[in-house]
């Protein structure tokens, strides 16, 4: 299978009152395209800031970010910019929308903003709508960012995400402010893209979530300490999720 994601001895260092810390130290692993990899690991393990330096929304101290072949730590800020546009969604656990905007108008404005294609704004509404459709929120679609539910706005999130059709989904802890109830719906509709080709690389604490996944990449102090492949997505769920709880448990969790 072909590799989406190909990260090379990446390092994040943050100086803090004249004091070195190293976040990331020579973390290595690759994505396949398709795959849906998850990140876990304790608090202030590096979780967030490996996803945000291997999506470029952060920039790498050291080492290498290949992002379908192109070397991402190397290039300029426009054409960064223009990757995460055209190629790249993002979801996050706080749903930030703008808040003088419909929910129809939040998912389409990145498609506006792109320059990725010539379609007009009728048809980047429309394919807007249908993304609306399929996660069963479309009859919200004018409504204000206040007048929905929390799983509501978080699918939103989503469609907003997948509407410049991107190569790869990166998630921070998207199900961390939902209840269990929206959480797994949301993850019902993350797991459906995946299936449909989607590659996505997620940040979660719950192992509920992860064992969703077809891989977990656990990191401690920034490092990548081990990594969990799951078993057949024929076994059911909460056999999936007691190995995962088995194999954490081994790491320290």
């Amino acid at each position: 299978m072909a590799v989406m994601l190909e990260v090379k001895d990446l390092c994040k260092t943050y100086v803090v009152n004249k004091r070195q810390n190293n976040i990331l130290k020579n973390v290595n692993f690759t994505v396949e395209k398709g795959e849906m990899v998850a990140i876990m690991g304790p608090s202030g393990s590096g979780k967030s800031t490996l996803l945000y330096t291997v999506s470029g929304m952060d920039g790498a101290t050291g080492g290498r970010v290949l992002f379908d072949g192109r070397d991402i730590t190397k290039i300029s800020g426009n054409e960064l910019a223009a990757i995460r546009l055209d190629e790249m969604g993002f979801i996050f656990q706080q749903m930030y929308m703008m808040k003088h905007l419909t929910i129809l108008d939040n998912i389409v404005l990145p498609a506006v903003e792109s320059k990725k294609t010539k379609e007009s704004r009728k048809d980047k509404t429309k394919r807007g709508e249908e993304l609306m459709r399929k996660l069963g929120i479309i009859g919200v679609a004018d409504n204000d960012i206040n007048e929905v539910s929390g799983g509501q706005l978080q699918r939103a999130c989503i469609c907003r995400s997948m509407i410049n059709r991107p190569k790869v989904l990166f998630a921070d802890e998207p199900t961390g402010a939902l209840n269990r109830t929206a959480s797994n719906e949301v993850m019902e509709e993350l797991v459906k893209l995946n299936k449909e080709g989607t590659t996505i690389m997620m940040v979660t604490h719950d192992a509920k979530v992860a064992a969703k996944c077809s891989r977990v990449l656990y990191i401690v102090d920034g490092n990548i300490k081990g990594e969990y492949k799951s078993p057949s997505e024929e076994m059911q769920e909460k056999d999936r999720e007691r190995l995962l709880n088995n194999w954490l448990m081994e790491l320290g969790w």
